[in-house]
């Protein structure tokens, strides 16, 4: 699905405001991930509805602005900071004369872009596949250009009919191999707590520094940059902590605003490993104005993972931006509170590897909860 995004260089950006408190993050967000796509932004076309427009989302005089950019400028993209419904997206193509995407299917496309792991493709394709498959109408001759595209039609059938059974048999088969894959990945899970290793996941707003730290503390090359989603495929590590012994440490995907609910469904095996975990480490941009309202974004699809009781250590990341002293603090029981470090610089990694020493002990004990608590609005 990708490949149509990322051909598409140019774009109009769509964004309605409804009133949403966190409408300007969202906006940002969008500006981000189109970049992260690969796409330069020729406008960004905004306005304020009460309710999307039942039949375009927008309102019509906003559809011919749009329409009018589009033709100027000879935009081939148009993408909305929205879900679109599959009517809604018909109807904006053709009245805009260009492809209409909405939100999803952009995360979608950098997805599709960034999955390197053969199950982290498996996992993009489910993804894409099952939102595809509430958009068949009307999308024939675009499914034609996609790498699930079916055959000549068969006698008696319509073509929708055979794309639903195409569509259906894969998603079967994708689903049969991210089962096997996440039976393997138990028995790993099972011998490594039959050897009594803690298991520590890195977790975090997307472009929090969740990578960069990785790499820091494992000394590993795990790909880094400064854009949304560079990292999905889950790698893992073992980590020596001085005077106890070893961790594994896996870097994880990163969560944002509105991640689509097939994706989170999609990538579930592989969050899997987040929720069994014995300690996570969450990583936050200290610079990000948002950072409390990511905060909450995170532990809210740690929640949905079955992740949220796993004590956490909040990692306030990239204090080389700010005037703010490396450091712990602990809570009024003397449990760690937050860390913060600069995972660019090194400052403050040394009191996180003591952080991870002294949980490594706990979990030894069989009290992981003793040393790190469970992040709560009120610690912030």
């Amino acid at each position: 699905m990708h490949e149509s995004t990322t051909a598409a260089n140019t774009a109009v950006l769509v964004s309605l405001d409804f009133g949403a408190p966190d409408y300007a993050e969202s906006l940002e967000e969008l500006r981000l991930l189109a970049e992260s796509a690969g796409v330069q932004t020729v406008a960004l076309i905004e306005g304020k509805r009460q309710r999307p427009d039942a039949s375009l989302f927008a309102g019509s005089g906003k559809v011919d602005e749009i329409a009018a950019i589009v033709e100027e400028h000879e935009v081939p993209l148009v993408i909305f900071n929205h879900d679109l419904s599959p009517a809604q997206m018909r109807n904006l193509t053709a009245r805009i004369k260009a492809r209409v995407i909405d939100r999803t299917m952009l995360i979608l496309d950098i997805f599709a872009l960034r999955a390197n792991s053969h199950e982290g493709k498996l996992q993009v394709e489910l993804a894409q596949l099952k939102y595809l498959s509430t958009r068949l109408v009307g999308m024939n001759t675009d499914m034609g250009q996609q790498k699930y595209a079916v055959g000549a039609r068969g006698p008696g059938e319509t073509q929708l009919e055979l794309d639903r059974r195409k569509l259906d048999k894969r998603v079967h088969l994708l689903n049969d191999r991210l089962a096997k894959l996440k039976r393997h990945r138990q028995v790993q899970r099972r011998a490594r707590n039959r050897s009594d290793v803690m298991s520590v996941s890195i977790v975090g707003y997307t472009n929090a520094g969740k990578s960069t730290l990785f790499n820091r503390l494992t000394q590993a090359n795990v790909y880094v940059a400064d854009q949304l989603f560079a990292t999905l495929d889950t790698t893992s590590r073992r980590v020596f902590i001085e005077g106890t012994g070893q961790v594994v440490l896996s870097d994880t995907v990163g969560f944002i605003r509105h991640l689509p609910h097939g994706l989170v469904a999609a990538f579930r095996s592989t969050l899997e490993e987040t929720a069994q975990a014995d300690l996570l480490l969450h990583v936050v941009d200290a610079n990000s104005p948002e950072r409390f309202d990511q905060i909450a974004e995170v532990n809210k699809v740690l929640q949905e993972i079955g992740a949220q009781h796993i004590p956490q250590i909040l990692v306030f990341n990239k204090i080389d931006l700010q005037d703010v002293p490396a450091g712990v603090q602990r809570d009024e029981y003397g449990r760690i509170a937050r860390i913060h470090l600069s995972a660019r610089t090194g400052a403050g990694i040394d009191d996180l590897r003591a952080a991870l020493a002294e949980a490594r002990e706990a979990h030894a004990l069989g009290a992981q909860g003793a040393s790190v608590q469970e992040w709560h609005p009120l610690n912030s």
